[in-house]
Parts: C-alpha cells; sequence; structure tokens
C-alpha cells in the first residue's frame, strides 16, 4: 500500500520539474513513510511513498522492465502475483525483486493495457511506456484504490490524493458550485468529477491512456447480473462460495509483515476472521471500537466473543464527543471531499490503535453490497412487490398510511409512505429511499434564491441516471446492488475505508470485494441473496458453522456511532459557530434563517444529523482546501 503520483507535459520540449515531483509526494508521506523514489526525464515525472509490504529490502520505486524502458508506479496489492510471476518467467522475463508490482510491468510487456484483464487485486497504477511515449493510468475493478486526475490543454497531473495535485502551482483551487446540490442530495458526490473543478475521479474498472496530449479513457471490466447459476441448488451454491472465500482470504493473507483482522462484531468481519485464522501460524490480532456513552448499540461485546473463539490478541478503544470534534478538521483533510460518513472518524481512531501492532488489517466491508445485507433492500423489493400486487390501489393505500403515519408518528413508515405512487427508478438515489430531503420537508429554503435559481437538480442526478438506464430490466435488488456497487461503494465506503487508514500508514484488505466473490454473487438468483426477509442468505449458510450463533442471529447493526446524539448536545455550540459564521454564510450559498432552523429543529428532537454532518464536512472542506486555512474547532 503506498501512495503515487506524477506529472506528464505534452511538450516533448519541456521537462518536469524533479523538485515538483519531489513536492507531490510529500503531501502524500502518511500513505508510504518507509521510502520514497522518483523518476524524471524529460516530459514524465513520476513520484512515489512506500509502505513496505512484500519483498521489504527490495521493493524500491519507481521500478523498471529489464532495459529502463518501461516504468511502474504501483499503489496496491495483487493477489494472484505468484500465479502471474511462474507464467512470464515461461516466457523468459527476467526479475529483479519478488515483488507484485515488478510482475505488473513484465505483463504490461506481454499484453499492453489488456494486462488489466489478467491482475486480482486492488490498485491504482501508472505506466510510463518509454517506447511508445505512452502514460497508462489505471484503477482496480471495484474503486478499492483511488486515483485522481487533471487533464488540461498542456499536461495530466495524476495522484493516489487530490492534495498531491493540488501541490502543482499550475492547478487552480476551484470549486464547482453545480456539484454542491450533488453532494447534499448523495451525501457524497458519486461519479467521475469531484467538487474542485478540473480535478477527476478515475472510475473503477477503468483505464486513461495518453499519447501525444491525447486522452482516452477506456472501461475494462463491469459487473453483470446475468442469473447465470440459475440451476445451482442452495447446497451448491453454499460449497462453492465457502471454497471461493477461503481462497480469497487464503490470498490476502500473503505478506512480510503482521496482518490483524478489523472485527465489528457482525457476520461478515466475523467470517473473515475465521478464514484467516487457518492461513498463518501466528497469532492474529483483532481490533475493534467503542463509543462513551449509551445512544447506541455496543459492538464490543460480540467483538471480544469472535475473538475469544478464534484466539486473537484482541484490542479495543474508546472514542468521545471531544475525540469526534478534534479530529474533525483532519476527517475533512484525509477524506479530500465533503462526504457524510462520521464511522470514518471511528475507523481513524481504531486504525491508529491497529498501527501500533500491525501494517495490514483485513475487514468485512463488502459483504452487505455483495449479498443485500442491508434492510433498504429487504423493503425496497417488498415495497415493490407490494406496489405491483395492488397497483391500482397505491393512491388509496399511500393515503391511508399517511394518515396513520400523522397519528401514530411512526419514522419508518414516514419514509416509505411517499413512495407508494413514486415508481422505483425515480426515488432510488442510491442508499436512499427519499428525494432530496430539503426539498421533501420545506428545506428547500435552505439554498439562497441565487444559489437556487443556479440549481439543475436533474444535473445533480446525472451519475444516477446513466445507472439507471444501464440497469433497465434487471429486477429490484439486483438494480440496487448494481448501482450501489458503481456510486455508494467506491465513492463514499471505500474513500473512506483507504483514506482512514493510510492517514495511519495502514493497509486495509477487502477480500469480500474480490472481483471473483462479486461475480459470483451477482451471477447467483436473487432469493439465494435475499431470501424472503432473510437478507445475505448464501454468504450466512456458508459461514454459519464457522460463526458463533449470538453473532449470526443478531439483529445488524451496521457501524453505530452516536454522531447525532453529539451534534445535538455535546457539539451544538461548535455547530452553530462554523454554520451560522459570517464566513459560511457570504459564500452565498444558503440562507441564515434557514440554517439556525435546521440546527434547532435537530437541537429539538428532528433528526437532521446527516445534513447537519455534510454542512459541517462541506464548510470545512472550503475552509481548508480553497482558503488554505488550518482549521480548529473548539
Amino acid at each position: 500500500m503506498c501512495g503515487i503520483c506524477g506529472k506528464l507535459i505534452f511538450r516533448s520540449d519541456e521537462a518536469v520539474s524533479p523538485a515538483l515531483v519531489k513536492a507531490m509526494a510529500d503531501t502524500i508521506y502518511h500513505r508510504g513513510p518507509d521510502d520514497e523514489g522518483y523518476y524524471v526525464s524529460g516530459p514524465i515525472g513520476l513520484g512515489f511513498r512506500r509502505l513496505s509490504i512484500i519483498d521489504l529490502q527490495r521493493g524500491h520505486q519507481p521500478l523498471s522492465n529489464e532495459d529502463g524502458t518501461i516504468w511502474i508506479i504501483f499503489n496496491g496489492e495483487i493477489y494472484n502475483y505468484q500465479e502471474l510471476h511462474t507464467f512470464l518467467l515461461s516466457k523468459g522475463h527476467v526479475f529483479k525483486t519478488k515483488t507484485d508490482t515488478e510482475v505488473i510491468v513484465h505483463l504490461y510487456e506481454e499484453l499492453g493495457p489488456e494486462c488489466l484483464q489478467k491482475l486480482r487485486g486492488m490498485f491504482g497504477f501508472a505506466i510510463w511506456d518509454g517506447n511508445k511515449k505512452t502514460l497508462l493510468l489505471a484503477r482496480d475493478r471495484v474503486g478499492i484504490k483511488p486515483v485522481y486526475y487533471c487533464l488540461t490543454d498542456t499536461s495530466l497531473v495524476f495522484a493516489s490524493e487530490i492534495k498531491a495535485i493540488l501541490a502543482d502551482p499550475s492547478i487552480k483551487r476551484e470549486i464547482a458550485p453545480e456539484l454542491i446540490d450533488r453532494f447534499l442530495t448523495f451525501k457524497y458526490v458519486p461519479g467521475e468529477q469531484t467538487l474542485l473543478k478540473g480535478i477527476q475521479k478515475l472510475a473503477p474498472g477503468h483505464y486513461l491512456l495518453v499519447k501525444n496530449g491525447n486522452a482516452m479513457v477506456r472501461q475494462y471490466w463491469d459487473l453483470q447480473f446475468e442469473e447465470t447459476r440459475q440451476n445451482m441448488s442452495v447446497e451448491e451454491a453454499e460449497s462453492n462460495l465457502l471454497a471461493l472465500l477461503t481462497k480469497t482470504v487464503q490470498l490476502h493473507m500473503i505478506a512480510d509483515v503482521p496482518v490483524g483482522v478489523l472485527l465489528s462484531g457482525g457476520v461478515d468481519s466475523t467470517g473473515v476472521l475465521s478464514l484467516a485464522v487457518n492461513e498463518t501460524q501466528k497469532q492474529i490480532s483483532s481490533f475493534t471500537v467503542g463509543f462513551d456513552g449509551q445512544e447506541v448499540a455496543d459492538e464490543r461485546p460480540y467483538a471480544r466473543l469472535a475473538a475469544q473463539k478464534f484466539g486473537t490478541q484482541h484490542h479495543e478503544i474508546t472514542i468521545t464527543a471531544r475525540d469526534f470534534a478534534a479530529f474533525m478538521p483532519k476527517y475533512v483533510w484525509h477524506m479530500e471531499e465533503p462526504v457524510c460518513e462520521p464511522p470514518a472518524i471511528a475507523l481513524y481512531y481504531v486504525s491508529k490503535l491497529a498501527r501500533e501492532h500491525v501494517t495490514v488489517l483485513l475487514s468485512g466491508e463488502g459483504g452487505d453490497e455483495a449479498f443485500a445485507g442491508y434492510s433498504n433492500y429487504r423493503n425496497l423489493v417488498w415495497l415493490e412487490r407490494i406496489k405491483k400486487g395492488i397497483s391500482p390501489l397505491n393512491g388509496a393505500l399511500a393515503q391511508g398510511l399517511s394518515v396513520a403515519n400523522s397519528l401514530l408518528h411512526i419514522p419508518r413508515m414516514a419514509k416509505y409512505v411517499p413512495l407508494m405512487t413514486d415508481t422505483f427508478p425515480d426515488y432510488y438515489h442510491s442508499r436512499t429511499a427519499i428525494r432530496n430531503r430539503h426539498a421533501r420537508n420545506g428545506f428547500g429554503r435552505l439554498y439562497s434564491a441565487d444559489f437556487a435559481s443556479s440549481i439543475d437538480h436533474e444535473y445533480s442526478l446525472e451519475p444516477l441516471r446513466r445507472l439507471q438506464a444501464h440497469v433497465k430490466g434487471l429486477n429490484t435488488l439486483d438494480a440496487m446492488l448494481y448501482i450501489d456497487t458503481k456510486t455508494w461503494l467506491p465513492d463514499d465506503l471505500l474513500i473512506k475505508a483507504d483514506k482512514m487508514t493510510m492517514a495511519n500508514s495502514i493497509e486495509l484488505r477487502v477480500p469480500l470485494l474480490d472481483h471473483r466473490v462479486l461475480e459470483f454473487a451477482a451471477s447467483l438468483p436473487s432469493s439465494f441473496k435475499l431470501n424472503g426477509f432473510t437478507a445475505k442468505y448464501i454468504l450466512k449458510k456458508a459461514l454459519s458453522h464457522r460463526i458463533p450463533k449470538e453473532i449470526r442471529n443478531r439483529k445488524k447493526a451496521g457501524f453505530p456511532v452516536p454522531y447525532a446524539s453529539w451534534l445535538r448536545n455535546d457539539l451544538k455550540d461548535m455547530v452553530s459557530m462554523v454554520l451560522t459564521d459570517r464566513k459560511t454564510l457570504d459564500r452565498g450559498y444558503f440562507h441564515k434563517d434557514a440554517v439556525e432552523k435546521l440546527i434547532k429543529a435537530n437541537s429539538n428532537g428532528s433528526d437532521y444529523s446527516k445534513e447537519i454532518f455534510s454542512l459541517l464536512s462541506l464548510e470545512l472542506w472550503q475552509r481548508t482546501f480553497l482558503d488554505r486555512e488550518k482549521v480548529v474547532l473548539q
């Protein structure tokens, strides 16, 4: 796990400054404190920060082929590199190291960009081909590793993190205001754009090829929901899945440094741990986090149960509202885009604890997206079934439920009542079943008149609309799984996972997001994933004999963080200070009265914690990346 950066100037008579490449790499020191390296030759400059995981002594980068004509900088892990190494030796290639990085160089010599089809792992890398004068920039299939770039008429600047691109003084720091509504709609920014004009995300499963100043983006992988295993029995699927998971975790355990497991006390992380303990003779360390106060479910007793069963050296950390607030400025700096993801702060603290003991962490991230673990999948599938069964009565039923809700005040009912008369594509905004909440509840007045008049809400939804068009014909469950895999997973969850662990120089590995696991899950009938009201049906069956029944049968808790209570109580003054500050309001996006009303409503018991955290993240992001302030919260 490392950090990459670089610049390609399109005019061959201009040269990249070595000092610039060094400055870019210095901004991502946290991604690789063990080593640094540079290759600068005329118009191309490559920079690298290394976190040593495999072949600790000889894994220096940038790394080249035998004659020094092809150079690579690589962030990630290729889990089938040993198999590829054997294949390349048979083709006559000569290796200087035992790293997975060098495997990619020689595989590129053999196959060009088609080498990506052979790689099994997580990666973001750049290859400079001096023979063809081309630069290949590539990102793994699912988007586990980030790759950003800025393409202008004169150059391409790229890096693992945005801050490295901003180290180039030729790159302007300008907000794309039209994306603020997209952020506040989704609570993250889906798609290839970022809130900084001109800085793009390379989409998962894509590569960028640049030659003679011409850039071409191509997709090399997509997740296909074709249910090709319709005739497979549940027993066969269970057996095949367990074999696949066993092999996948085995590959993810390859490292020359200590490996630990991040435990949430749930099925996914416990299942990963149950497989990991069989792949090492050493005692595994495990880590979990809890919170000060009683506002949320405590995951720690279940994590301890898993640790005891599998004999790990277990470690815990507890964080408070003060810890949460103190880290907010650094949260924004590391995330680099405003994202409403409070669990990221908890992940930072538990990663910091883990770094005292290990360099690599395995987690259960991805099981819910692959095998339909979230309650909204179950709820919306059943909602659509009900609507189809009583379609002529939908309006009357919705009205009846609305009356019932007005009398009973049931939050869950309030959430789904409006959807009775909406079509699925209109309301599924990737991880939410409600249209922009500001519009629903009258907080559309949050926007100033000038800003509101400039907003095209359909433009905000454009990344989703593209995906909705793509999934036409799929059943409701598979459509949701595909959309989430293309949006919420890479643009929120995996960004959080990468940035918060790398902030502590930790490599996080996610076996359940191995592309072969995802492809297997996508090929199964929907009923194998959501069986009646049972979520993650086939995954739970495959792991059932390995996981304590207390964990297997517990209600899903996610990653509960009591931030709603903290924002309403302990951090209320801090929230008000930032969101009603003159600097915030002078940006011209929001009405002061509406912001104050939002804060007051939240303090009085209405739950607008996501909106408030989103607004707080947005403002702190602007102060950090646009105003270049060193933000300190009291």
